[in-house]
């Protein structure tokens, strides 16, 4: 009987351990569903306030469910200034400079990385200091420059800057240190040049990086408002951004057409990042594993 005794003790802690870590994890779920929910909710409110009336807007209590859903006040945006336009903008910078920021930062953190020796990794370091320097400071002798370069008011002057990314080559840079030169040396001793070990065999390899990159970069031009305030005039080239300060600013008291302007402009992110999510948090956590 003494070993069945034993046993069964043994079995009992065992039971008692799962059993908290259980309860544990049960506690763990319902903490965290309920921060997600709180943070939802001012999403929720948006939701239910463009689809109300006027009238009920201000109705109490709130209605975080309209009784009378109606889209008046998606075609109201569309209808009191120019946001379909304003959204093509928007899609062609986000994209133009996304596309700018991956061919120069990913050229140059190759040669940062493959290329370069102990006179370039200075200059690197130079160059990401530049990071620390606020862009308010560089906003007037970018504005002189783009004056003189008959660049304002257009889109070429709302892009050239993305051509230097500090962030983009940094974390760019990150992942190509951690690629074995052995696949690098094999291709160039196989006949490959450097255009086509960077195009064919490099970028390939870090496609969950380049993924990442993508997302932040085109969130970032796509939420940016105050580069394209100070060089854009032409209201026919105004972004999104734009369009909703001035819906904002000429309709402030229609809280629904606001939350519908609101809405709208948040589709192509989340399309994005849903897209592109499996590749998100692995480019993240690879584009930091060398220094």
């Amino acid at each position: 009987m003494k070993p069945e005794d034993g046993s069964i003790r043994a079995a009992k802690p065992l039971s008692r351990s799962r059993a908290k870590r259980g309860a544990a994890a049960a506690v763990w779920y319902l903490v965290a569903t309920s921060v997600a929910l709180f943070a939802l909710l001012p999403f929720f409110w948006m939701i239910g306030t463009s689809l109300k009336s006027r009238g009920a807007l201000l109705a109490i209590p709130i209605q975080w469910i309209p009784e009378a859903p109606t889209f008046d006040a998606y075609r109201a945006v569309f209808a009191l200034i120019p946001f379909g336009r304003a959204i093509v903008n928007s899609l062609i910078v986000a994209a133009a400079t996304t596309l700018i920021t991956l061919a120069s930062s990913s050229m140059a953190a190759y040669a940062f990385a493959k290329l370069g020796t102990k006179a370039t990794d200075r200059l690197f370091g130079l160059y990401l200091a530049t990071m620390m320097i606020p862009m308010q400071v560089t906003v007037i002798p970018l504005f002189i420059l783009l004056s003189k370069l008959r660049l304002i008011g257009t889109f070429g002057g709302l892009l050239l800057p993305s051509v230097f990314n500090a962030f983009a080559v940094f974390m760019l840079r990150q992942q190509f240190l951690s690629l074995p030169d052995a696949y690098i040396d094999a291709a160039v001793i196989d006949g490959a040049g450097q255009g086509r070990v960077f195009a064919q065999i490099v970028l390939p390899m870090c496609a969950p990086v380049i993924a990442t990159l993508v997302v932040i970069t085109f969130m970032g031009a796509w939420n940016d408002y105050f580069w394209p305030l100070v060089v854009l005039m032409d209201k026919a080239k105004m972004t999104l951004t734009l369009a909703l300060n001035q819906l904002n600013g000429q309709y402030s008291t229609r809280y629904n057409t606001l939350m519908a302007g609101s809405l709208i402009s948040m589709l192509p992110i989340l399309a994005l990042y849903a897209s592109a999510q499996k590749y998100f948090q692995t480019g993240l956590q690879l584009g930091g594993i060398k220094g």
